[in-house]
């Protein structure tokens, strides 16, 4: 039973609507529906097929679910936030955090940065590896890699620096592909991808990520040919994988989410030091 019976009104009398929206609207400004009533009425959507994620004929839409709740959980889940990394549980993003007014993929580099030119060194990101625990040689070569690839695309002009710097102003033209485009094109986080990482490969855990788990995510979300971005994504979710998992062997969702702000680089920083 649905709200739509209860209603003091014909239902055949309601004018066509193009829309579900469309009709749900007009019944509540005609009918003057309570909150409960609206969310029983709004339990029929289930019927509309231009809203299901999941098409019978593809499989791959089946095992790798999205969260269709996302909306009742996050404010505007589709709407990219450009400063905080939001989720349920930290709908305004990192508590007491200072953006400084940074994009959340300028916050993620801006560890990194250690004197605060705005520029990121291979001896600064080295540096960096070395705070959050990782070990001189994964470090030195990671270091390597990371301003290698990254340098020249930051760069303000068409010369590259013999140094290979990062320019963090314009880290977002870095972004590399094959990705779980949780950072859009700007730098922004975006909810929505976010959340659909765990919903789609946390099998064993709702709010968390296996070894497995991450390899079978990084095999799903790569883009054709594009060898640079698999190699980058790998990277990048070994080394958070290696600092980053619990005693049980899992990589939680908490812990994902800090790394792309950066506020879990601050806390494995702070962790080694008191130890």
């Amino acid at each position: 039973m649905t709200a739509l019976l209860v209603l003091p009104q014909p239902i055949a009398r309601l004018p066509t609507l193009r829309s579900h929206h469309h009709r749900l609207a007009f019944l509540q400004r005609s009918y003057k529906l309570g909150p409960s009533s609206r969310v029983t009425a709004m339990s029929s959507s289930s019927s509309d097929p231009s809203l299901e994620t999941v098409a019978p004929r593809a499989a791959v839409t089946s095992e790798r679910k999205l969260n269709p709740d996302l909306q009742e959980q996050v404010p505007k889940p589709y709407l990219a936030r450009a400063m905080a990394a939001v989720d349920p549980s930290h709908p305004e993003g990192t508590r007491g955090r200072d953006t400084r007014g940074m994009s959340v993929l300028q916050q993620h580099v801006a560890f990194f940065d250690s004197n605060g030119d705005g520029i990121v060194y291979p001896w600064e990101t080295f540096k960096g590896m070395r705070a959050i625990g990782l070990g001189f040689p994964t470090s030195l070569a990671t270091a390597f890699f990371i301003n290698l690839v990254m340098s020249y695309p930051t760069q303000p002009s068409w010369i590259p620096s013999p140094l290979l710097s990062i320019h963090i102003k314009n880290i977002h033209k870095a972004k590399h592909g094959s990705d779980s485009e949780t950072y859009d094109t700007e730098g922004r986080f975006d909810p929505s991808k976010f959340d659909a990482i765990f919903s789609k490969f946390g099998r064993t855990h709702p709010n968390a990520l296996t070894e497995d788990e991450i390899n079978t995510m990084l095999k799903s979300n790569r883009n054709m040919y594009d060898f640079l971005g698999w190699g980058a994504a790998i990277l990048e979710w070994k080394i958070l994988y290696k600092v980053g998992k619990d005693k049980e062997g899992l990589l939680q969702r908490e812990t994902v989410r800090g790394v792309f702000d950066g506020s879990l680089f601050e806390r494995l920083q702070d962790s080694k030091k008191s130890s």
